[in-house]
């Protein structure tokens, strides 16, 4: 039974649910971005490339073998580096779009942080312990200065 009230304890303090949340925000993430590699970045460096299909491309190790009828007896056996290259452009491209974008959200963070920028909201924490901060600096002000007397 303890197994189980651990687990209602996991689920509903929020470790389940944050992770919930970041599985379901990241593969709708991951659609943007595919669409974005694929859709927008891809179109311009196939035309600078003049149209080649680089997932073709390959060095074949060995041709397939074909009966008389034209019918695949056996498979050519072939290194699809065209694949390769492609997948790895995928992840750079990729890989800068997501750091592009993880860039942005930090500089929001951290404008939402400074508690003298007015132009965005702090979140109540940040606000509270600043309040906190600076009552603790008054007050040690105050008893700087009564010692002194």
């Amino acid at each position: 039974m303890k197994i189980i009230k651990e687990f209602k304890e996991f689920a509903v303090k929020g470790n389940m649910m944050d992770m919930a949340i970041g599985i379901i925000i990241g593969a709708s993430f991951n659609k943007v971005i595919d669409v974005l590699v694929k859709k927008v970045f891809m179109p311009p460096l196939s035309l600078l490339s003049g149209g080649i299909n680089f997932q073709n491309k390959s060095i074949i190790l060995k041709e397939a073998v074909k009966d008389t009828s034209g019918t695949i007896i056996t498979d050519e056996v072939a290194i699809g580096y065209g694949a390769f290259g492609e997948a790895f452009l995928d992840f750079l491209i990729i890989g800068f779009t997501v750091f592009v974008v993880v860039k942005f959200l930090n500089r929001l963070r951290n404008k939402s942080h400074d508690t003298n920028d007015k132009t965005v909201a702090t979140p109540k924490d940040i606000e509270l312990l600043t309040n906190l901060t600076a009552l603790m600096e008054e007050q040690n002000k105050l008893l700087k200065s009564r010692l002194k007397d």
